[in-house]
């Protein structure tokens, strides 16, 4: 089903549901799927509307500018979506396959509702997956010395390939900051456990060595501080005194799949509000 979506943000007050509703109702649209929430701490309203574009009776190209008095009445922070429009997805991945395999199932399965246009890495080891699937590859091998000059041929590609999602399925490098900052709330990572938590390559034998009892992985926003940004989902597993570190390992990676797939599907979406360094993720 042809369906619009809007996400909105604005101080909250008195009448922004029945305002909007209404003036769907008034168009004649069916309404599939709306969801609301308010932060009392901030004073802020956030809602997520979904409805059948059967029967709505203004085209298309024109909701935006007949929603936009409505919306500045109520200081809307606004975006409106069509499921119609398949989003664009780059997935830059380094020698850990386990999420880019996972990632690239589901798309297959219609689980995530993309085109995966592109992989990209540092290594030419995914190189025969990306042929094996299809997908068009280019590797981009970086250092200190060449990180900025690289980085500019990359978003030239990205955005010559009107690519509307990063993914960072594993990819083992650091972007600079003038990176970040041309895609705003569109490069998903996936971290190896909750953050702040144990640092570094090889996380799974610090927490082994320390004898933990729980694992987990966080999918967030990238901003230009390291591993800070918008925390979109996370999930933990339990691990007891006869868990090996290769089990540790597998768990881990399996968290990772699942995490990481969640916050792609969302995105996808359109489920996902971003506020004060926070998400409100939408049912």
């Amino acid at each position: 089903m042809n369906t619009a979506i809007l996400l909105i943000s604005c101080p909250d007050q008195k009448g922004i549901t029945a305002t909007v509703t209404n003036f769907l109702f008034s168009h004649n649209a069916n309404i599939e799927h709306a969801d609301q929430h308010i932060d009392p701490q901030n004073n802020t309203f956030f809602m997520r509307i979904e409805w059948s574009l059967s029967g709505f009776d203004i085209p298309e190209d024109k909701i935006t500018g007949e929603f936009k008095p409505l919306a500045d009445k109520f200081n809307m922070n606004w975006s409106l979506f069509f499921n119609a429009d398949i989003p664009k997805v780059a997935i830059f991945a380094s020698k850990s396959k386990h999420c880019l395999y996972d990632l690239v199932l589901k798309q297959k399965q219609s689980y995530l509702k993309c085109k995966i246009s592109m992989i990209i890495s540092n290594h030419s080891d995914i190189a025969p997956i990306a042929k094996s699937l299809a997908i068009p590859f280019f590797e981009f091998s970086k250092t200190p010395a060449n990180k900025a000059e690289v980085e500019k041929k990359e978003i030239q590609l990205l955005k010559q390939e009107n690519i509307d999602l990063i993914v960072l399925a594993r990819y083992h490098q650091i972007f600079t900051k003038d990176f970040v900052l041309e895609f705003p709330n569109k490069i998903i990572n996936i971290h190896h456990s909750f953050l702040p938590a144990f640092a570094g390559s090889d996380p799974y034998s610090q927490a082994w060595d320390r004898g933990v009892k729980i694992i987990g992985a966080t999918s967030h926003y990238v901003i230009d501080e390291l591993d800070a940004g918008p925390i979109i989902e996370q999930d933990t597993v339990r691990i007891t005194h006869r868990n090996s570190l290769i089990d540790l390992k597998r768990e881990g990676q399996e968290l990772e799949r699942i995490v990481l797939s969640r916050a792609v599907r969302w995105h996808l979406e359109r489920k996902i509000l971003v506020y004060e360094n926070k998400t409100v993720v939408f049912d």
